[in-house]
């Protein structure tokens, strides 16, 4: 009897996920987590850390790839609220800071996104042997370029995303070991040596910022 009363709820709660309407979503205010990038076929690469800080409204970024035939490493803090951007080397014990223009944009899927699918990655014969995601498409006027974006029905976790642009064509992001919350708030905080650095007179924003060595690029 407990084993159908079982199979029932499960069968139950099931058929109502899979019965619900996806909607736009925002991801998590705090996020940690992993992602690698590619472009032109693969010949560009990337593989970031990265914390996400919406309420405070930063990001930390550490990066290492290959991207023009040369490869880099990056060690960004992007404080929005403060208009600045730390790039930092612990091995050097430097810093360079720079003004940011730019807003501060939460990830989210955009209102003007067009639900393409709502699928199951993986197996859907069990419990746990599936993710139950929804891809959305959509345009990016200010930049000529477009998207495809994935994320998880159940708490808005970023999954992939396709994004075109006419330099480097179509630049897949995939994101894995995605965590609710930032363990140590600490990595938000420029370290002691970036504390008499002088700021910059190149004003950049957060793709400039990063584009000058990488082709690393947020949801």
């Amino acid at each position: 009897m407990k084993s159908l009363l079982s199979l029932a709820l499960l069968l139950l709660f099931t058929g109502s996920c899979s019965a619900q309407k996806p909607h736009r979503c925002r991801t998590p205010p705090l996020l940690s987590g992993s992602l690698s990038v590619s472009a032109r076929e693969g010949q560009d690469w990337a593989i970031a850390k990265y914390r996400y800080d919406a309420i405070g409204q930063r990001i930390r970024v550490w990066e290492f790839g290959h991207v023009d035939d040369r490869s880099f490493h990056l060690n960004m803090l992007f404080l929005f609220r403060e208009g600045v951007v730390y790039s930092i080397s612990y091995r050097n014990r430097t810093c360079q800071k720079n003004p940011l223009h730019t807003a501060f944009h939460p990830s989210h899927i955009p209102h003007n996104a067009s639900l393409q699918s709502q699928v199951v990655l993986g197996g859907s014969s069990g419990p746990g042997e599936g993710l139950l995601v929804n891809t959305w498409t959509g345009d990016v006027p200010e930049t000529g370029g477009k998207y495809v974006a994935t994320v998880t029905e159940f708490g808005c976790i970023p999954v992939s995303t396709l994004y075109y642009t006419e330099e480097r064509g179509w630049m897949v992001t995939t994101y894995f070991n995605g965590v609710r919350g930032v363990e140590d708030p600490g990595e938000f905080i420029p370290p002691p040596f970036c504390d008499d650095v002088q700021t910059e007179e190149e004003v950049l924003d957060f793709y400039s910022a990063l584009s000058e060595e990488s082709m690393f690029n947020m949801l």
